[in-house]
């Protein structure tokens, strides 16, 4: 269990910044997450279910079937699935967004677009396949 760390989420070259309060993944994690501009370019899932609530700016989801859902500030929360395959970009300079995560499952994918190839993640970004 981690207290109060801040790191980037998804990875070094994410540009998405987490301030944790708390992050223990068999059970759950609550963070404020800084969303600076663009995504980059990996539609990915999660390890995890999460309910947030953008609290200033707003976000662009770009899904992989090419749909699109807009999340503006509001004190509406929107929810993200494990099976939710998307990008996330801030539609603003900067958007700030409060995240409350599930357990974490044991893994994840990634589709990278530029190299034509999916991957499974695990724990620590770790490549466990490839396609």
């Amino acid at each position: 269990m981690k207290l109060f760390t801040v790191r980037k989420d998804g990875g070094t070259e994410s540009t998405v910044t987490g301030f944790w309060l708390i992050e223990a993944k068999r059970l759950f994690s609550a963070c404020l997450l800084r969303f600076d501009g663009l995504s980059r370019e990996a539609f990915h899932t999660h390890a995890f279910n999460c309910i947030s609530w953008v609290i200033r700016g707003e976000l662009v989801e770009t899904f992989i079937d090419g749909s699109v859902a807009r999340h503006p500030a509001s004190w509406r929360p929107f929810i993200t699935r494990r099976t939710d395959f998307h990008k996330v970009s801030s539609a603003t300079a900067t958007s700030w967004v409060l995240s409350f995560r599930g357990p974490w499952a044991s893994q994840w994918r990634e589709y990278l677009p530029r190299l034509g190839k999916f991957v499974t993640l695990a724990s620590g970004r770790r490549i466990v396949a490839a396609s």
